[in-house]
């Protein structure tokens, strides 16, 4: 497509808005008190996991679908994602009449695969990425006469996004820093593009997973660089490469671009659980970890968007183990000792004494590694922090057992 050279306006996302009225939610806003505690100041979670789809991609794309011409909506219309987008599209295209197909990565989250399914899309797998789902869909626009709708890279998109921006001046008037994640790029560069517009002080931070920091290595080269792979549980912003559109919104716009590991992204699901009663997806958490972790420098009041709900309930389960060992509240680790009736037992009632919970153990005789009469006993406990698992460990170790880690 040909990429114009100009920047959405904040004239175009005010249009876009008046277009998403009774269609879209005006998503809370919420106090967040663990980062309050942790930026010493107001912090405030936007809530576009509550925004019908799951997610803000239904800003954009209802935008988007909603300009086509009367010959365009009789070819249908044709998109790409890995759950959010598709739901986005699918939705749009279902209250406006409009015939959709989606294209999915192999191996998408299940319940957005049914999501999107539900809302009237016909779904197609196509590679293993979002990239490669994006040839696939061009593919078979070009083949039928379908309107793609980018996930990012067009001005509809980032205006319809850009609403969103518009809702936090509103909601959180004296805000000082609105920190997001970013795939793409459409969502940060809409926001950035209506904020900046209105408060040019009001700094916006993005934030990718480390796994598939496309921005940082693009915004050094001085162009759009593609990733050779992406690996990340955040599978929302999942992309190998900046729109070019994007990227000329956030090289102006946007103040700095952070990464964060998938650990990071655990505790940050792992605190909106516990402490925010909040269902989040990886990819909706990211701007949350990054403050979290301190890798923003961040004046109050501030503002994380969660950008997106459609967690599968598996990866939750799994994230949730994850974020609870990568707090210290869960510890896998291995004893040795001596192979006679009553020292399980024993070891058990030990760790029991120092309040911590067994959760699985695995009782294993069959190693070269083991000496004659000895046994090896895989644990899994919970603990109630980093300093406990620790006290648990050093009293094992005095009490003479040879701990290792790793199940």
């Amino acid at each position: 497509m040909t990429v114009p050279s100009e920047l959405v306006t904040l004239a175009e996302i005010q249009a876009a808005r008046e277009l998403l009225a009774g269609v879209t939610r005006l998503t809370p806003v919420e106090p967040c008190r663990p980062l309050t505690a942790k930026l010493s100041g107001p912090a405030w979670l936007k809530c576009e996991n509550l925004q019908r789809a799951g997610s803000f991609k239904v800003r954009g794309a209802y935008v988007r679908i909603a300009r086509l011409s009367p010959e365009e909506r009789r070819r249908g219309v044709v998109a790409a994602s890995a759950g959010n987008h598709a739901q986005g599209v699918a939705l749009a295209a279902g209250l406006l009449g409009i015939r959709s197909t989606v294209f999915m990565p192999v191996g998408a989250p299940l319940p957005k695969i049914a999501a999107t399914k539900g809302y009237g899309a016909r779904v197609e797998f196509a590679g293993a990425t979002v990239d490669e789902s994006l040839e696939a869909a061009h593919e078979f626009a070009e083949r039928t006469g379908a309107v793609l709708i980018h996930p990012f890279d067009h001005p509809d998109i980032i205006a319809g996004q850009g609403t969103l921006g518009l809702e936090i001046l509103e909601q959180v008037p004296d805000v000082r820093t609105i920190v997001t994640g970013m795939g793409g790029g459409g969502l940060i560069s809409g926001l950035a593009v209506a904020v900046k517009a209105v408060r040019p002080d009001v700094r916006i931070v993005g934030v990718q997973a480390a796994g598939a920091a496309s921005f940082p290595r693009s915004l050094r080269a001085g162009r759009p660089v593609r990733l050779e792979s992406v690996a990340t549980i955040a599978d929302g912003i999942a992309v190998g490469r900046p729109g070019d559109l994007t990227f000329a919104h956030v090289g102006k716009l946007v103040d700095d671009v952070v990464t964060v590991t998938d650990e990071d992204i655990s505790r940050a699901l792992l605190m909106l659980l516990e402490r925010g009663k909040t269902v989040v997806e990886p990819a909706g958490s990211v701007g949350v970890a990054a403050l979290l972790a301190g890798a923003v420098e961040a004046e109050t009041p501030a503002v994380a968007v969660l950008s997106g709900g459609n967690i599968d309930p598996m990866l939750m389960l799994r994230v949730i183990e994850h974020g609870l060992a990568a707090a210290g509240r869960y510890l896998a680790f291995t004893v040795r000792c001596g192979d006679r009736p009553g020292h399980l037992a024993k070891l058990l009632s030990y760790i029991a004494e120092q309040g911590a919970n067994v959760v699985d153990v695995a009782h294993r005789r069959q190693d070269s590694r083991l000496q004659l009469g000895e046994v090896e006993i895989g644990l899994s406990v919970e603990t109630r922090g980093a300093e406990h698992s620790d006290r648990l460990v050093h009293a094992l170790r005095s009490a003479g057992y040879t701990v290792t880690f790793g199940v």
